[in-house]
């Protein structure tokens, strides 16, 4: 069964400690790392705030595009109002787009780049004057315990050599005892070197003790010193993520269309306009606009009048009493822009498209009197013929 590298080297582990000199330069970093995130975070959101305006101007294209064709359409009443609503809507959500879009630019990246101005102080040849004081700091702190540590080490290592010098020294003494090979005067100078080895090993052992201890004893102040300076540093870091939660807030805030009170508005109205569509009221509005139900003036027997002038003649009377037409000799050659039916004996009827004569010109009231080629003759309203 395979261990972790952690329970296989757990040399390595102390190593990587926090407490082993070195080894707080992954917290100094934390300040220029917070740098570069709100570096980060501004380029993140300016980036979604071009995809609120690219949003907002996509909804206004397609609204603008397909408004001529909406109210151009065959729908009519409720249901044309409905489909109008649509792109009122989508006007009315490509404002709410660009505003988040001005949020996101003017209130949080502002915002955050003035607070990264105010808490990173750059140095004159790189860095930030709040790593470089967390820096220093864990430096006096480690200063003396390094110290200790190499003579520590040294200590050790010392130990460790004239430990492997007496252990030597035993196998040499083993192997000479009952060996016929080995003089007498071999033997004893054998274990003199081996008890030699021994003195020289507990000196060393002692001093190596000695050293081990006075490094216990500066344990526990060495760890308050890291600790406060460790202690500032956190400190740093949390008015740092304090920070940033609020502006990830605010920009949640500014992104969260579900809970804006204008886009419900818009839905609500869209809503509201969709369940208003009515078949009865839509039905009844053709009926009496294009079918059975319009007002029609059936034939009926007319009594002859010869002082009744028609209504257009009978307010130019009233108005400015009997005046003379000026009467073009040939007249102008017009061109029916929209059909035209007659609501009365004297005016003119004719086709969208359809050329004719204009023998009077416009009077105040926006009449003309026009002539046929078939000969018939009447009023018209001026407004729907270009000359040709």
């Amino acid at each position: 069964m395979s261990t972790s590298s952690t329970e296989s080297n757990p040399e390595d582990v102390t190593h990587r400690s926090f407490w082993m000199p070195g080894n707080y330069h992954c917290t100094v970093k934390r300040t220029e790392d917070a740098f570069q995130a709100c570096n980060d975070i501004v380029a993140c959101f300016q980036e979604r705030a071009r995809l609120e305006r690219q949003y907002a101007q996509q909804l206004n294209e397609w609204s603008n595009k397909w408004k001529p064709v909406v109210d151009s359409s065959p729908l009519y009443g409720s249901l044309l109002k409905a489909w109008q609503c649509f792109l009122s809507s989508a006007d009315r959500l490509a404002s709410l787009h660009a505003s988040i879009c001005r949020s996101l630019v003017s209130e949080d990246a502002d915002r955050v780049r003035t607070w990264q101005k105010d808490t990173f102080h750059k140095k004159l040849f790189g860095g930030f004057k709040e790593s470089q004081d967390i820096e220093m700091g864990f430096a006096r702190a480690q200063k003396p315990w390094a110290k200790r540590l190499k003579k520590l080490d040294k200590a050790r290592r010392a130990y460790h050599k004239v430990g492997r010098k007496e252990h030597a020294a035993k196998e040499r003494d083993l192997h000479a005892q009952g060996n016929p090979d080995v003089s007498i005067d071999k033997q004893k100078k054998i274990q003199e070197e081996r008890e030699l080895a021994q003195q020289e090993a507990e000196k060393v052992r002692a001093r190596y003790e000695k050293v081990l201890e006075e490094v216990n004893r500066y344990v526990p102040r060495y760890m308050e010193e890291m600790e406060s300076v460790f202690d500032q540093s956190q400190d740093e870091e949390r008015r740092r993520i304090v920070f940033l939660k609020e502006a990830f807030l605010s920009i949640h805030k500014h992104l969260d269309v579900t809970n804006n009170e204008s886009v419900r508005a818009v839905y609500n109205e869209l809503h509201n306009t969709l369940m208003g569509i009515d078949d009865q009221d839509d039905l009844r509005w053709w009926k009496n606009t294009h079918g059975p139900g319009m007002p029609t003036d059936w034939p009926h027997f007319q009594e002859f009048s010869p002082e009744k002038k028609s209504k257009k003649v009978k307010k130019e009377v009233e108005k400015k009493g009997t005046i003379e037409k000026s009467v073009m000799i040939g007249g102008v050659r017009v061109r029916a822009l929209y059909d035209y039916v007659g609501q009365e004996t004297d005016e003119l009827s004719f086709k969208a498209g359809e050329e004719f004569l204009k023998i009077e010109d416009e009077d105040d009231q926006g009449w003309c009197r026009g002539k046929k080629d078939e000969g018939w003759e009447g009023l018209y309203p001026a407004n729907y013929v270009e000359v040709v």
